[in-house]
């Protein structure tokens, strides 16, 4: 009787296969067709229609399946045969809408092979479950998959197909480099970098060469552009916005990538054609009013003047060459000669040498300290275990041992970063003080402009004259080049000049003769400390001072002095103390 039904009832064929599970599927389409069909002889169901799919089933949304569903509404079948529930529903969606239409009696058979169901509360319950299982399954997959992806970042290996230039090497279960490929998209980027190539010429001339995409098509302009932002290719991964440092050989450079991407942030930069190029557009301001100084072309000739929206301005116009001489000989006003420079690089460079030297010798002092904290942490741990000390004593003992070796491994962690830093600047101001009356001498606008960015700022112009203020150690630049320029000396003595060293000891401890530091501007200030003052007094005499300088700190001055054929000998102390 139940055979008679089921040959009069109309049933769809179901069969699924999952596209993300190519090679973990059991049964393909092919040998799911079969089984059914063989079922179906079996069992004599009336198959009316057969719908076939290949799409994942854990999201909602397929097209064939919506269909078989919407024809079981409209009462075209009254059953599915499928292989097993998880080839009809593996999200709740599907699944809930399957035993909806159980509930309203639109589907009143389910037939699969392997499993066994009912339309009674215990055959819905069971169907639940096994849907429930199936969603189950592709969650957990899920979560596994990608508990090993984020395993293979933190590894620095790609987790997914490689990108054009690289292939997957399946033994290292990593990538290699593509040796064919990767010299075209190398060359993509560099030609790219030029700034002279737009990406459809790019196309054009990297496709005659034969770069192809992974099935063998031709790329298009947005492949480029999309390669050229890859930072895959310097050897990053770029995964869910998050950077990991990638452990595949690169095939560029970040030095070249970076590059790529200054140009291509330029490009995108929207143009006015409408605005001149002018050099110093927006660079000047009035000296009268404060107004911005704008340039306009008269006759052929550029000029400056005040745009006076403020107030009412008295000054003219500039002819534009003019102003750019007037700047040249500012650039000049700071120049220092080679010999000037090269001399006092020279003297950085051996002063930078004895600080390195000085420091390396602090920082080893400061390492052998913190490998006897160590020892003593130990040793204190010991003592602790072996009940010879008290909780309450060891919590304290070791609390001021960590502060201590916390402070030695700063100090020897800050020695590297800011040891050399003060000399490196220092040189490179020295050099660029040496080029600057080449570029003084220079024919382009905007250089001579961005040289004069570096050593001024609040840029005036008033009764057709340039003024500003110097910036930091570029006025002491100028004053030096005044000062040399005012003796009309063809070598100056960077040891004897004034401006480069302050006037005197900040904290002096004796006197000392005027001469005597101006000289010495070079040694270190605590020198000045070690001057003694000696004065001898007779009777009847006037007083005579003398003033001594010991070679180290521990040594003690002494003084012969003569005075009628009768010699007095004098020491100092290093207490500054007159002994006779």
């Amino acid at each position: 009787m139940d055979k008679i039904n089921l040959q009069t009832k109309k049933i769809f064929l179901y069969a699924r296969k999952s596209t993300d599970e190519p090679e973990r599927q059991v049964l393909s389409i092919e040998a799911q067709m079969f089984e059914l069909r063989e079922y179906a002889k079996k069992e004599n169901l009336n198959i009316a229609r057969e719908f076939v799919e290949s799409k994942t089933a854990k999201e909602p949304g397929r097209e064939i399946f919506n269909d078989m569903i919407a024809s079981i509404e409209k009462n075209e079948a009254e059953g599915i045969l499928a292989w097993h529930p998880d080839r009809l529903a593996r999200n709740s969606i599907d699944g809930g809408r399957i035993i909806y239409l159980v509930d309203t009696g639109k589907i009143t058979t389910l037939k699969f092979p392997t499993f066994w169901f009912d339309p009674t509360p215990q055959g819905k319950f069971m169907l639940s479950i096994a849907f429930g299982q199936s969603k189950y399954y592709v969650d957990n997959l899920s979560e596994n998959i990608k508990r090993g992806i984020r395993q293979k970042l933190r590894n620095g290996i790609w987790p997914a197909w490689a990108p054009l230039g690289y292939i997957n090497d399946k033994n290292a279960r990593c990538i290699v480099v593509d040796k064919e490929k990767a010299k075209y998209i190398k060359r993509a980027f560099e030609m790219y970098s030029t700034g002279e190539y737009p990406l459809a010429q790019i196309r054009k001339i990297i496709n005659s060469l034969g770069l192809v995409g992974k099935k063998g098509k031709m790329l298009s302009v947005s492949n480029y552009q999309y390669m050229l932002k890859n930072k895959i290719y310097y050897g990053m991964i770029e995964y869910n916005g998050e950077l990991y440092d990638g452990k595949h050989e690169p095939i560029i450079t970040k030095k070249l990538f970076d590059s790529v991407q200054e140009v291509m942030m330029n490009k995108s930069k929207p143009k006015s054609p409408k605005l001149k190029p002018y050099v110093y557009r927006g660079f000047f301001r009035c000296g009268e009013c404060g107004c911005f100084i704008t340039t306009e072309t008269q006759k052929g000739h550029n000029y400056l003047r005040c745009t006076k929206r403020k107030n009412p301005c008295s000054q003219r116009y500039a002819r534009e060459d003019a102003i750019t001489s007037q700047i040249k000989e500012e650039i000049k006003k700071v120049s220092l000669s080679s010999a000037w420079a090269n001399a006092s690089i020279s003297y950085l460079e051996k002063e930078k040498l004895d600080t390195a030297q000085a420091e390396s010798s602090f920082a080893q002092k400061a390492r052998n300290e913190l490998v006897e904290i160590e020892t003593k942490l130990d040793r204190l741990l010991d003592l602790q275990l072996d009940g010879n000390l008290l909780l309450t004593e060891y919590t304290a003992k070791k609390y001021k041992l960590i502060l201590a070796k916390k402070d030695l491994e700063e100090k020897i962690s800050a020695f590297g970063r800011k040891s050399n830093n003060r000399f490196e600047l220092a040189i490179a101001f020295l050099k660029e003080a040496n080029q600057a009356e080449k570029y003084a001498q220079q024919e382009n606008p905007e250089r001579i402009r961005d040289f004069l960015k570096k050593i001024g700022s609040n840029f005036r112009i008033a009764e057709r004259t340039v003024s500003f203020p110097l910036k930091n150690a570029w006025s002491l630049a100028g004053k030096y080049h005044a000062e040399a320029r005012s003796a009309e000396a063809t070598s100056y003595d960077f040891a004897k000049s004034a401006i480069w060293r302050r006037e005197r000891d900040s904290n002096p401890r004796g006197a000392y003769a005027p001469t005597a530091f101006r000289e010495r501007r070079l040694q270190p200030l605590g020198h000045l400390s070690l001057i003694c003052k000696l004065r001898l007094t007779r009777t009847g005499k006037a007083r005579s001072s003398f003033h001594l300088r010991p070679r180290t700190v521990s040594s003690v001055c002494k003084l012969t002095a003569f005075s009628g054929g009768r010699a007095t000998r004098f020491t100092c102390s290093p207490s500054h103390r007159a002994l006779a």
